[in-house]
């Protein structure tokens, strides 16, 4: 069946009742049930919930063949707890698991092997990258993996749409309740956003921690209420790696002066005024957009009502110059943000269902007046990919960027015209992962498109100092600077589906023909 951006979405991923995309408000007024776990009362008073290993926790929690289990990657390319658990259950000889992750990386590779052998059939994820992505995309595992964004994940559980059978939260504190925080210790990530709702939905909720400390430990990301198991290991994760190579600080000059337009952008749109809510993505253009605003806030005397999402050092030093009232935080890119949130009291933590949910009663996305995105491509009906590479790999994260296109006044997508010889400006991108709907500006090193469907941001543009281009200008010129790019060859067969944040099917991945 075609969905309504065109693309074609095989039929066998339409039984159940799932659809197709029908645009980024089809679910408007939408009402669902919400899952509910099953709970396992616990009413002895002094029952001890601390276990001696992993092994112990997995059997207590009788997980069998074909169940689902579930991490967060707070700690990134730093994370131990996944490859740690699935180590354990590996050696229990149980099989076809379902991994549901908020995102895998390159600190997960080791469980290629479990995707080979068996082990893990099912992969549920708001990214995946290196060799776990290219795995997938040779055809390794065996269901077609499904790529959801933060705020899709959180409603895909709260529907019940994916139902996880053992959560596994890394905590970097813990009380011998389960109380955890992404808080103290030697492996301190800042937040535990993520985990929240698969405490709140998950059958059984296993902490592994590396510092257990005195009950209470509060105020708690993950309620003790909700968890069955601490485990106490060596070490949940490295927090020195939580910044990896997407979240670099950029000295490159076409990137500095990409962010330069659109924080020029900004200044000249009607939303930039005493109070705007603003949010970054992760790369080095959409990071150096924040370094770019301080001038122009100074010169109209005008502070920031609140900074979201992914918080990074640029962000935190805004907050501390009294550029920013308050930051929201869904996740901590850095340790400078690590140690913001620790200690400034306008600086908070909130869930990724608080941040994300479409189908809430109002997620914190809705009240965005500008988010700054990557992209990996963007072709002439605005449609973002942020998924597969130039090769056809899969290779990147929605994470936020659907949310936060959808919900934002104003979504600007930063990305250079080509790289490494391939054009980002193209005809057509090879898998959608953010509808053009959503998208209101792309702006390269040599001129800003605007969206057709925003003829109010064109006309505030007019006057700014950018130069101001068609889509299909820009096409052009990444064309002529390095050619039309070669079709990649795909077999028949489905590795991966997008499911957009409604929980509807945006596009497919197919396998790449070796």
């Amino acid at each position: 069946m075609r969905n309504s951006i065109g693309r074609e979405i095989p039929a066998q991923f339409l039984r159940g009742g799932r659809e197709v995309y029908q645009g980024p408000f089809y679910r408007e007024g939408y009402i669902y049930q919400k899952a509910a776990p099953s709970v396992r009362a616990s009413v002895s008073p002094r029952a001890s919930k601390v276990v001696s290993s992993l092994t112990e926790a997995i059997i207590k929690c009788g997980l069998r063949d074909g169940m689902c289990v579930s991490f967060h990657h707070h700690f990134r390319d730093g994370d131990y707890v996944l490859c740690m658990v699935m180590d354990a259950i590996a050696a229990l000889g149980i099989k076809d698991i379902t991994i549901c992750a908020s995102s895998l990386g390159d600190a997960h590779t080791s469980i290629v092997k479990y995707m080979e052998d068996g082990t893990i059939t099912g992969i549920s994820s708001s990214g995946v990258r290196g060799a776990i992505g290219e795995a997938i995309s040779l055809g390794k595992l065996k269901t077609p993996a499904m790529i959801r964004s933060h705020g899709g994940r959180v409603r895909a559980i709260e529907c019940g749409d994916i139902h996880i059978d053992i959560a596994f939260i890394g905590a970097p504190t813990s009380d011998c309740t389960g109380n955890a925080r992404g808080k103290g210790g030697k492996s301190d990530c800042g937040v535990l956003s993520y985990s929240a709702v698969d405490a709140r939905y998950a059958d059984h909720v296993v902490v592994v921690t590396d510092c257990l400390v005195e009950f209470p430990n509060l105020p708690a990301s993950i309620q003790g209420i909700d968890v069955d198991y601490v485990v106490v290991v060596d070490e949940v994760g490295d927090p020195t790696k939580i910044t990896n190579a997407t979240l670099r600080y950029t000295t490159d000059p076409r990137e500095l002066m990409i962010a330069d337009y659109a924080a020029r952008i900004m200044r000249h749109t009607p939303y930039f005024r005493d109070g705007f809510s603003f949010q970054t993505g992760g790369g080095g253009p959409s990071l150096a957009v924040t370094r770019f605003l301080r001038p122009y806030m100074e010169e109209l005397g005008i502070k920031m009502g609140f900074a979201m999402g992914g918080i990074t050092r640029p962000i935190v030093e805004l907050l501390e110059a009294g550029f920013i009232r308050m930051v929201v935080d869904a996740q901590d890119f850095d340790l400078a943000s690590v140690k913001s949130v620790n200690s400034c009291p306008n600086h908070v933590e909130i869930t990724t269902a608080q941040y994300a949910n479409p189908l809430n009663k109002g997620a914190f996305v809705n009240r965005l007046d500008y988010v700054i995105l990557g992209a990996l491509e963007v072709d002439l009906d605005f449609h973002v990919n942020v998924v597969t590479g130039s090769d056809g790999i899969i290779r990147g994260a929605p994470g936020g960027h659907v949310d936060t296109s959808a919900g934002s006044r104003c979504s600007i997508i930063v990305t250079p015209l080509c790289r490494s010889r391939i054009p980002t400006i193209r005809d057509r991108v090879l898998t959608v992962t953010t509808p053009g709907e959503t998208v209101d500006i792309v702006v390269t090193e040599v001129g800003v498109a605007v969206n057709p469907r925003r003829p109010d941001l064109l006309e505030a543009l007019r006057d700014a100092p950018v130069p101001i281009l068609t889509i299909e200008e820009l096409k052009e010129r990444a064309y002529a600077l390095v050619g039309i790019p070669d079709p990649i060859r795909f077999t028949e067969r489905v590795v991966a589906l997008i499911e957009y944040r409604d929980g509807t099917i945006i596009d497919v991945v197919y396998q790449i023909a070796e």
